[in-house]
């Protein structure tokens, strides 16, 4: 059973540990020696709890041969994005400005997985404090692509992503802003599901952007997301923005049908930018769609061309006021010099510890909210993040969601774009409008170019409609071939 356990699915390996057929010391232990044998060359993982797993694992069998209850997900590792907090292991968010940082607390997800018996294998990596789209930002090093290793895996949860779809984790957590599990998700062959926001809790995400940011699962198929989601959207009283919505059991939803269901296609998604086979793939998957009795028509989204700058206003100006808290005093790296006066020592802590794209971002936040700025660049751009919302709203009065490419490109070569920050902030120029509008996305896998590059097709839906895009996803995933590509190739390739 070991030598087959990369080509099970999270929710398999659930099956599997509870009738006894692998034990989950063996499970965690089968991943670690993947870790071990591929982790050197792809640096997915800032730390491994290698200790930590083994122990909890040996603990979870224990209490299952003892006839003692379990959780929903006793025995499953699960890797973790390093922007989550982990009650006493490290949290750093790539950055060296929260180097050896262990939080006194587990995020609330954190939370809810160790009530399920998952076992926290490991923090992965990201692009500094999640600002990036390629995971080359990290101050610990870049990620490499498992599909190429000459490409960056996307970001900023590309580290999570490259777990996942090197078998290094079954399943993870990432965080998206403005796409970083969706785009990395495509760039990886992987599902990643950005939920409605408000639908998971963010107490414990270390924030960049606190109107955009969520949680979301990274996955090898659409089934595991819907099993991940189903255990993390729990409400919370600590997270003011939690919504206290019912939730669903989404698992069962991926039985219904599809038939008679519409997609509207936006036109704005297919233009400039765009390369072929990217369209092709997503255009191909269309088909796959109609061919299962759903209707697939024209729309539009006619503010999508402001998505890009409304966004990086909102965010950085957001960004710059959260990533305030970082000055040397309460806890992080300090510079080492000694001050002429306090503002030095903020000063030269910050500059030290922050790196380039982050102080790129904090400075273009702090500039749209200064004095004189603020009713012409960050008030205006909620302005129109209104209007990009209202236009999706319009759109689905008449569709069930949304179709179109997860990214405008395939995988990129690592150091192609770190020169250029514009053009590697138009990485996400088709998934940064569902943040901005609270709606849920998920990007599944839908084509390979080259027959080594994965492509994904993005699917939007109205708030708290997660139920219609897994089940959209998973109907896609059982009726196209290319469904699940990161179970369907050869790990060691």
């Amino acid at each position: 059973m070991t030598d087959d356990l990369d080509r099970l699915t999270a929710r398999q390996l659930v099956e599997n540990l509870s009738v006894g057929d692998v034990s989950a010391e063996e499970v965690v232990q089968h991943h670690l020696d993947r870790i071990a044998e591929r982790d050197g060359d792809l640096h997915c993982y800032l730390w491994v709890d290698e200790e930590g797993a083994l122990a909890r694992a040996r603990e979870i069998d224990a209490r299952r041969a003892a006839g003692e209850p379990v959780g929903e997900l006793a025995g499953v590792p699960i890797a973790v994005k390093d922007n989550i907090c982990t009650d006493g292991r490290p949290t750093t968010c790539a950055s060296r400005i929260l180097k050896g940082f262990h939080p006194p607390f587990s995020a609330h997800v954190i939370e809810l997985l160790e009530a399920a018996d998952a076992i926290v294998i490991g923090k992965t990596n990201l692009d500094e404090f999640a600002m990036g789209s390629s995971t080359e930002n990290s101050s610990a090093g870049a990620t490499r692509n498992p599909w190429a290793t000459d490409r960056a895996p996307g970001g900023s949860s590309g580290g999570s992503t490259a777990a996942v779809a090197a078998g290094l984790a079954p399943w993870a957590l990432g965080s998206d802003t403005g796409g970083s599990v969706r785009q990395p998700a495509s760039f990886c062959g992987v599902v990643g599901l950005k939920p409605t926001y408000g639908r998971v809790s963010r107490w414990g995400l270390v924030a960049f952007a606190s109107s955009l940011d969520q949680i979301g699962p990274i996955t090898r198929s659409v089934a595991d997301a819907a099993l991940l989601l189903g255990v993390i959207a729990k409400p919370d009283g600590r997270d003011s923005t939690c919504a206290h919505e019912h939730v669903p059991n989404y698992l069962a939803e991926l039985e219904k049908p599809v038939t008679g269901l519409r997609i509207g296609v936006p036109r704005e998604y297919f233009g400039e930018g765009l390369e072929p086979e990217v369209e092709k793939a997503v255009r191909d998957a269309l088909k796959v769609y109609q061919r299962l009795g759903v209707d697939v028509v024209d729309v539009s989204l006619p503010h999508t061309d402001y998505a890009v700058a409304t966004y990086y206003i909102v965010a950085t100006a957001e960004a710059s006021s959260n990533l305030a808290r970082y000055d040397g005093v309460q806890y992080g790296y300090r510079s080492p010099k000694p001050p002429e006066d306090i503002v030095d020592m903020y000063s030269r802590t910050r500059a030290e510890g922050f790196g380039e794209e982050v102080k790129r971002r904090i400075m273009l936040g702090t500039y749209a909210l200064s004095s004189g700025y603020y009713d012409a660049y960050y008030l205006k751009a909620q302005k129109v993040r209104m209007l990009i919302k209202q236009d999706f709203d319009r759109v689905f009065e008449d569709v069930d969601a949304v179709a179109c490419p997860t990214s405008p490109t395939v995988p990129f070569k690592l150091g192609e774009r770190t020169d250029d920050p514009l053009s590697m902030y138009l990485s996400d120029v088709f998934t940064i409008s569902a943040n901005l509008a609270g709606i849920p996305g998920i990007s599944i896998p839908c084509g390979l170019a080259d027959g080594r590059l994965p492509i994904g097709l993005q699917l939007l839906a109205p708030p708290f409609a997660e139920p219609l895009l897994l089940r959209l996803s998973a109907a896609y995933e059982s009726a196209s071939e290319v469904g699940a590509l990161s179970l369907n190739r050869t790990r060691d390739e």
